[in-house]
């Protein structure tokens, strides 16, 4: 939304029955091309650096999966949504490759991760919380020595 406008199109009346359509297309397994803006690397260099310096290369898509999604509003030209992903998925390319599908084009407005592998929002502290929070439940919240080498397989 920052960059440079390339394309303006107008988004139509779509239904809530076309727009469920255009998710549907991206659930279960696919294929998914990764962003320019992205850590992969392409002969030893991050993509996202080659992108700042204007250049694209060719990108391998990626097997992925969505295993589900749900549309949390349709206020026209936005939509809300959460989804539940395989790692290594691209939700910024989702939206834009669902925006491709309805035929009017689309990038995110914001984006949240809740959860990522065993981590999720449920122990996540605040910065403000870490700085001036209660110690003793801070603490309550952090991962164990043992945790820890539970969750890396130990």
């Amino acid at each position: 939304a920052e960059g440079q406008v390339e394309v303006e199109t107008e988004v139509p009346e779509l239904s809530e029955e076309e727009i469920r359509g255009a998710f549907d297309e991206f659930k279960g397994d696919f294929y998914q091309t990764p962003p320019m803006v992205s850590a992969i690397k392409k002969d030893g260099v991050p993509l996202y650096k080659l992108a700042r310096q204007g250049k694209e290369v060719k990108r391998d898509p990626r097997f992925v999966h969505v295993y589900s999604y749900r549309i949390d509003g349709i206020e026209l030209p936005e939509i809300q949504f959460t989804v539940k992903c395989s790692k290594g998925f691209y939700v910024r390319t989702y939206a834009h490759d669902i925006g491709q599908k309805l035929g009017c084009g689309a990038h995110l407005s914001a984006l949240r991760r809740t959860r990522s592998g065993k981590f999720d929002l449920e122990r996540s502290v605040t910065f403000d919380e870490l700085k001036n929070g209660d110690r003793d439940a801070i603490v309550e919240k952090m991962l164990s020595l043992p945790d820890v080498s539970r969750l890396r397989g130990a």
